[in-house]
């Protein structure tokens, strides 16, 4: 199958409601954009989740690689710059999750240690571009010595292991302590979306113009229990929420070894890949019938404003089994008709490993702010986090897609 592949760079504006009032910065790195339709099969509530089961799917020592992306153009961006002055693009992690006693009950503290490595950038060989309208690829394995620099220029350039790496001795990236903040939406297998409850909307006055809230928003999805990826979009607030602009895109894929009070077992295979050695997925490869299991958490809130900034709104958890189908429109997308497409396709930002990602306003108003993880076993995981036009968290979703297969597909 081909795929017609374009970047386009531009400054769209999005609203909250009917007038536009937010700037999001996107990148449209497109193979065809992505219609969907859906049908809703069954639902039922489901029990709220148990903080010490969440705990204890989070702990642990969990190995990982991980790389910044802009969210103009989705390309790697550099994540520092080594002793040589020169721009590092990838870099490793090793993250001590465990579960430490508080006064509230338990928090969860992690520590990440990282090393970066790779001034070359992107292994441009992964994504070869045969013309216009189609891509060719070489094997994922074959040239992971050989990556393009920044410059056009080819250079051998083997990355080193994650196993040649000191840790014990490299510099501490993070430290981190997470309870039952506001905000926080968390999940049995160890998925979770943080972010506040509140993002600032409203009239500006004298007293605030100068103020630009910026915010983290973290979502990590969990596949078999012992991989999972994050992914942190950092977003500023200004003019009382008019602006908005994506500053970064991090994500970081990790792989569990041990349990947080073992020392780190060096024979545990480690099979994640530096993100500069990795394909990116093709909006082909979401097309098709899936079907979605899905666990939404809403939060339910007593009065019309949050009278505290810690007040944390307890959450309804509903499950949802939805019969999904997306297909690619005839003929290619330009910007004349960008308003026939779902918004979340167009500003989907399509990086490597199998990752997207999207800021994105719907039609009806809710903010978006989502992340997806695709394999090639057909199964991709999202998780999505909304927020309504008064600036309050409306849901989070946390979706297991499935593709199917059936001689007679269903009619929609």
């Amino acid at each position: 199958m081909t795929s017609f592949v374009v970047t386009f760079i531009l400054q769209h504006r999005l609203c909250f409601n009917l007038e536009p009032i937010f700037f999001i910065p996107v990148c449209l790195l497109l193979g065809l954009a992505v219609l969907a339709a859906s049908e809703n099969l069954s639902s039922e509530p489901v029990i709220m989740p148990l903080w010490n089961t969440f705990a204890s799917s989070v702990s642990g020592i969990w190995k990982g690689a991980g790389a910044v992306f802009s969210p103009i153009t989705a390309q790697m961006e550099p994540i520092e710059v080594g002793k040589n002055n020169e721009h590092q693009f990838d870099c490793y992690t090793l993250s001590r999750v465990e579960a430490v006693p508080s006064k509230d009950g338990s928090h969860i503290r992690r520590t990440v240690n990282w090393v970066t490595l790779n001034p070359s950038g992107e292994n441009k060989q992964l994504h070869k571009r045969g013309n216009k309208s189609k891509e060719t690829y070489v094997q994922e394995d074959a040239s992971l010595s050989t990556i393009e620099a920044l410059a056009g220029s080819k250079t051998n350039h083997l990355l080193p292991k994650f196993e040649s790496f000191n840790f014990e001795t490299s510099d501490v990236m993070e430290e981190d302590l997470m309870g039952m903040e506001p905000g926080l939406v968390f999940f049995e297998d160890g998925s979770y979306s943080r972010g506040p409850v509140d993002i600032p909307v409203g009239e500006v006055n004298d007293s605030n113009y100068f103020l630009s809230p910026t915010f983290k928003f973290e979502q990590c999805l969990v596949k078999g229990c012992h991989k999972r990826l994050r992914i942190v979009h950092t977003i500023e607030f200004s003019d009382g929420g008019s602006d908005i602009q994506i500053l970064r895109v991090a994500v970081y894929e990790e792989q569990w070894v041990s349990t947080a009070h073992l020392a780190d077992k060096s024979d545990v295979d480690f099979d994640v890949k530096p993100f500069s050695q990795r394909k990116r997925v093709q909006p082909s490869e979401l097309t098709g019938f899936w079907k979605v299991f899905e666990t939404s958490a809403t939060p339910v809130y007593e009065d019309e404003t949050i009278t505290e900034e810690n007040d944390d709104p307890p959450y309804v958890y509903l499950c949802t089994e939805t019969l999904k189908k997306r297909n690619l429109p005839e003929s290619a997308v330009y910007f004349g008709e960008e308003e026939v497409l779902d918004m979340v396709d167009v500003t989907m930002l399509w990086l490597p490993g199998g990752v997207t990602g999207y800021v994105d306003v719907k039609k009806d108003g809710i903010l978006c702010i989502g992340v997806g993880w695709y394999s090639d076993e057909g199964i991709n995981l999202v998780m999505e986090r909304d927020y309504g036009i008064d600036g309050k968290l409306k849901e989070v979703r946390s979706k297991t897609e499935v593709k199917r297969r059936w001689s007679e597909p269903p009619i929609f």
